[in-house]
C-alpha cells in the first residue's frame, strides 16, 4: 500500500508525535521512510563596512552552517529511531521559506506515496493567524497526507 513514507518534523514535541505515528506505520507497512525538516533560507541584507567590504558572504555561511546543524540535530534522533526499528531510512534538510512547498516538492522528488505530519489542529482566528503548514500540505499535495493531532 505505501511503501515509501515522509516523515515531517521541525523537531517539536508535537512533531515528535507525527514522528512516532509514521515510524510505527512504516514499521507494520515495512515501508521505507525518508525524513524532512525544513530550514528557512538566508535572507539578510549585506552590510557595507567601513572598509568598503561586505558582510554579507561571511553572515551567510554562518547562518547556513547553523541552520545545517540544527536540522541535523533535529533529524539524526529520528533516524537512529528509524535504525533501532529496522527501517530503511534516509533524511533530508530543505531549505526553503515556505515549510509546506518543501514538504511537497520533498515527497514528490523522493517519490513518497504518504505523508505523515503532526498538526496543532487550531481552528478560526488563531488558524488565519498562526498558520497551518499541515492543512496547506493537504490542500496542495498530489498524494495522501496523514495528519496526527
Amino acid at each position: 500500500m505505501y511503501t515509501h513514507i515522509l516523515i515531517s518534523t521541525d523537531g517539536s514535541e508535537l512533531a515528535q508525535n507525527g514522528v512516532d505515528h509514521g515510524l510505527s506505520l512504516a514499521k507494520a507497512l515495512g515501508s521505507k521512510v525518508t525524513i524532512v525538516t525544513v530550514t528557512e533560507p538566508f535572507s539578510g541584507s549585506g552590510t557595507i563596512g567601513y572598509t568598503g567590504w561586505s558582510t554579507l558572504g561571511v553572515e551567510m555561511e554562518k547562518f547556513e552552517a547553523r541552520s545545517e546543524k540544527e536540522a541535523q540535530a533535529i533529524l539524526s534522533p529520528v533516524k537512529e529511531a528509524a535504525d533501532k526499528m529496522g527501517l530503511t531510512a534516509e533524511t533530508i534538510h530543505a531549505t526553503n521559506p515556505f515549510p509546506a512547498a518543501a514538504i511537497v516538492e520533498t515527497a514528490k522528488e523522493q517519490d513518497c506515496n504518504l505523508i505523515v505530519m503532526a498538526s496543532h489542529g487550531r481552528r478560526g482566528i488563531r488558524r488565519a493567524l498562526l498558520g497551518s503548514q499541515a492543512a496547506e500540505v493537504v490542500s496542495t499535495s498530489n498524494i495522501p497526507v496523514l495528519v496526527i493531532r
